[in-house]
């Protein structure tokens, strides 16, 4: 596999942009059909998108998070389903970047810059909450190990050449155990079938005594021992997904109004031509765009703190970025579901046909932002405010 290497992140949005407009032509289709985007995750890793946070001293072009925060926005305004299937790639590239040692470093930077993806196996079904991890690597006598455990949700795996997988050794720390996508014992079964984000085949992983040698497992509990980012880089990349449904969902609504939509007889006969004209109509889109454009601020301002908290990092820096990202996913949700419901209150009663699929904004919106809870981020904003309580270092927040 070869790629594309992106030298900065000028080149990194022009060509997010461009294969955003390039996705969107397909998007309904997809979504309708349940048609797997695998030309277009090709696409993505040809173009060298997925290497766009590589170190520069390892040949890549380490793009601010602000820069990485607006592709997926791109991506995502236009397939929200296609956006999120790398989301969690970035972030086991961020784990690399803070536990590998040199020599896997070097070696998955590489993998990297050719082109090859991470996918994602970390969240199981039927234990007490979202951290509590029972995948285990059991150590063998030549200090490789063997993994079982059954992953829910793997977004990404079944489009993956490396899936990193959640996993507690015997002491019940937690690792990341780097696994081809062809291990043995390793399957990927495409189960998914929510109701959106329909084409992110974010279905099971099945682990039964799969072999990892020692260098392909990293020390993921020290992530949490001092300052960290992880969790703010990660929820960024979500908070940007929502904001480009949100955007995704106000163009096509903007669109559906002034080619296909009728005028209220009422505000025909007052003068106005074209539902476009419609003054109510106006005032909605207008509480809509403001919707829309705060999520976008607020991203860009968590993006911001990001970039500079990894400059400097210090438990202050940690914190206020941490608190700057939550804040943009509460807006970002709010907004996504906000604005694709409108979608219909503004666009009438063809707008809910089934063939037109535009039912897949809202769906998208719903079913994303299930995530993880935004009421507990708005706690911990609260907390903050009121007692100067620093949120706590977990990767979801």
């Amino acid at each position: 596999m070869s790629a594309h290497v992106i030298a900065d992140d000028a080149e990194a949005l022009a060509v997010a942009a461009e294969l955003a407009e390039e996705f969107r032509a397909g998007a309904a289709a997809r979504d309708a059909e349940r048609r797997l985007p695998r030309e277009e995750v090709r696409r993505l890793s040809a173009s060298g998108l997925l290497a766009v946070t590589v170190p520069a001293e390892h040949g890549g072009a380490d793009v601010r998070q602000e820069t990485l925060a607006e592709i997926f926005r791109l991506l995502a305004s236009a397939d929200a389903s296609l956006a999120q299937i790398p989301q969690s790639h970035f972030v086991y590239v961020n784990v690399i970047r803070r536990q590998g040692t040199e020599q896997q470093r070097r070696f998955f930077f590489a993998e990297l810059l050719a082109g090859r993806r991470f996918g994602n196996a970390q969240s199981e079904a039927g234990t007490q909450h979202v951290q509590d991890i029972r995948t285990r690597l059991e150590p063998q006598a030549d200090g490789s190990y063997l993994m079982t455990g059954v992953k829910h949700y793997s977004t990404g795996a079944l489009f993956a050449d490396w899936i990193p997988v959640l996993a507690r050794a015997g002491d019940g720390a937690l690792h990341v155990a780097y696994v081809p996508r062809d291990a043995p014992g390793l399957t990927v079964v495409d189960d998914w079938d929510g109701m959106g984000q329909r084409t992110t085949a974010s279905g099971t992983v099945r682990l039964d005594g799969v072999p990892v040698p020692a260098d392909r497992v990293l020390p993921h509990h020290l992530t949490f021992q001092g300052p960290q980012l992880h969790g703010a880089t990660a929820q960024l990349l979500h908070a940007a997904i929502d904001t480009g449904i949100a955007a995704g969902a106000l163009a096509e609504a903007v669109a559906f109004v002034r080619t296909k939509s009728r005028p209220w007889f009422e505000s025909l006969a007052e003068g106005h031509a074209s539902a476009a004209d419609d003054p109510l109509l106006i005032h909605r889109f207008g509480e809509l765009a403001l919707l829309v454009r705060a999520a976008e601020a607020l991203l860009r301002e968590a993006a911001r703190a990001v970039d500079g908290a990894a400059a400097h990092l210090t438990d202050e820096t940690a914190a206020e970025a941490s608190l700057a990202v939550a804040a943009a996913k509460v807006q970002a949700a709010q907004a996504a579901v906000e604005v694709a419901d409108a979608l219909f209150e503004v666009s009438g009663t063809r707008s809910a046909l089934h063939s037109l699929n535009l039912h897949r904004h809202w769906r998208d919106a719903r079913t994303h932002t299930l995530h993880d809870p935004v009421r507990w981020k708005i706690q911990h904003l609260g907390r903050f405010v009121l007692h100067g309580t620093r949120p706590p270092r977990h990767g979801l927040l």
